[in-house]
């Protein structure tokens, strides 16, 4: 069922995002920011993931409040559909949490794999070692979306 003011969040990894969310234990405060870098995750990985099977839906304003929410939602879909400028049009906005959508459950399945192969490892350190890997200059061969679609867009500030 498609919801035009919510987003899914995948059914098989339940158990994951309630560790992520976990209130003593947990990395993340809240579903949204669990979610937010799983999809982030996802994309770095270019995996999108598609599901059936979803869990309560979260209200996509929950996501546009945090910052860079939203912006998160635009630039996955403009990095997705390069060629597509409509793709951030308002019409739109149900294929971009699409896009989110299955980029999150990539992540997630990705983040699960790390926790099953790595027993010994506590869940900050998996995620911590990601956001490090993240953060590293990136090989030359990869691709920049969003470096090539900020620089030749035409921006007069």
């Amino acid at each position: 069922m498609a919801y035009s003011d919510r987003f899914r969040r995948p059914h098989a990894h339940e158990d994951l995002l309630g560790k992520l969310t976990d209130r003593k234990t947990g990395t993340f405060a809240t579903m949204v920011e669990a979610m937010m870098f799983a999809a982030l995750l996802g994309r770095r990985r270019g995996e999108r993931k598609p599901f059936d099977h979803a869990d309560e839906p979260i209200r996509l304003a929950l996501m546009e409040s945090r910052d860079y929410g939203e912006v998160l939602l635009d630039m996955l879909g403009a990095v997705e559909c390069p060629d597509d400028p409509k793709i951030l049009s308002a019409d739109r906005q149900p294929e971009r949490v699409l896009i989110f959508e299955e980029y999150a459950n990539a992540g997630l399945s990705h983040l699960q794999t790390l926790i099953n192969r790595q027993p010994d490892q506590d869940l900050d350190t998996i995620i911590s070692n990601l956001v490090l890997e993240g953060l590293r200059t990136p090989p030359e061969e990869e691709k920049d979306d969003v470096g090539d679609i900020l620089a030749s867009a035409d921006l007069d500030w």
